[in-house]
């Protein structure tokens, strides 16, 4: 079921924003001449790697010379970029990874391997399912970059301030998840991004 349901959000979702798809990607384009897409590599269920793709917010090879984290005011990321993250539009090529079968429309978000290496045995159990697009965590809070803004070591303020939180969640998930649910969770999570509640 929950996989016929992924199916069907993530190809309505990729026809009914294709318009947004468009321009989000000429927008890019037209600000700077680079790539469309940003490809992440990410830790996925049993602890496999994959590639994760979101629309590029940051200046190219961003993830080479800076933390893991960022930060609202990190200045590697583009004029563009800023609008983009603001509604969540820089996600919307993750329904690629949901048809593809290696993320689900909810579940706990894919972390890179440095983070998920820090698991402790109980916390790995957040492996066992496919990570998702949104989970509760992802509604507690929605915009890690307002809470990094300003700090010096983004990746050591992520880890003592939003982890835990973020880890807790997540286990609850995987301790009780079934359908309704995750329809709950895509409610929630559609209302915090229109209304911001």
């Amino acid at each position: 079921m929950k996989r016929l349901l992924d199916i069907i959000l993530s190809l309505l979702g990729l026809i009914f924003l294709s318009p947004v798809v468009l321009f989000t990607a000429i927008a890019i384009k037209i600000s700077d001449g680079k790539s469309v897409l940003y490809r992440a590599s990410r830790i996925g269920r049993f602890g496999k790697s994959f590639t994760m793709y979101k629309f590029r917010t940051m200046v190219v090879n961003a993830d080479r010379v800076g933390p893991s984290s960022s930060s609202s005011d990190d200045r590697r990321i583009t004029k563009t970029g800023r609008c983009l993250r603001k509604y969540k539009i820089d996600e919307i090529p993750q329904l690629l990874n949901v048809l593809i079968g290696n993320m689900s429309i909810v579940g706990p978000r894919p972390e890179v391997k440095k983070f998920t290496d820090m698991f402790s045995k109980e916390e790995k159990a957040i492996l066992s399912v496919k990570p998702g697009i949104t989970d509760w965590a992802s509604i507690w809070n929605s915009d890690e970059g307002q809470i990094l803004e300003g700090a010096e070591d983004p990746d050591s303020v992520y880890i003592e301030l939003i982890r835990p939180e973020k880890i807790r969640l997540q286990l609850q998930y995987v301790k009780n998840h079934n359908f309704f649910i995750d329809l709950k969770i895509i409610f929630l999570s559609i209302r915090k991004i229109v209304f911001g509640k």
